[in-house]
């Protein structure tokens, strides 16, 4: 099983997870994601056990929303985690933003996700499934 890391811009949150075959991820288009990372969330979940911190100094976490919160770097501001604590199938895993693995790995975009949602100001031009919610 292949680890893969990540981490903020300026170091002060890295983390690994195992790759257990993870190879797919989602593009989400809902209006919160777009706030929260400056256009569109690319994530690849992950088993909420499977995450370990090497350094988590300045890792923050904002709760979005009666359910779910955000993990950030307060230091850089980088976004990195989703998290649906208190969300029926999603409390066990995390969203990883893509942006914060450190390459190369194989894993890809595969779907767009909450695309009724999504911004005026750009089109999805690609052929992959777009799904009006999750």
């Amino acid at each position: 099983m292949q680890k893969l890391t990540g981490g903020c811009l300026c170091g002060g949150v890295k983390f690994t997870f195992a790759n257990e075959n993870l190879r797919t991820a989602d593009a989400c288009h809902c209006s919160q994601c777009r706030r929260w990372s400056g256009f569109l969330w690319g994530s690849v979940n992950a088993p909420l056990g499977a995450v370990r911190f090497i350094n988590d100094k300045s890792l923050k976490w904002y709760r979005a929303s009666e359910y779910a919160r955000r993990g950030f770097c307060g230091e850089c501001g980088a976004s990195m985690f989703w998290h649906g604590e208190k969300l029926e199938g999603h409390n066990t895993r995390i969203a990883i933003a893509l942006g914060a693995l450190d390459e190369p790995h194989q894993i890809k975009i595969e779907e767009h996700i909450f695309v009724a949602d999504k911004g005026q100001y750009y089109e999805i031009a690609d052929a992959l499934p777009q799904k009006s919610q999750y």
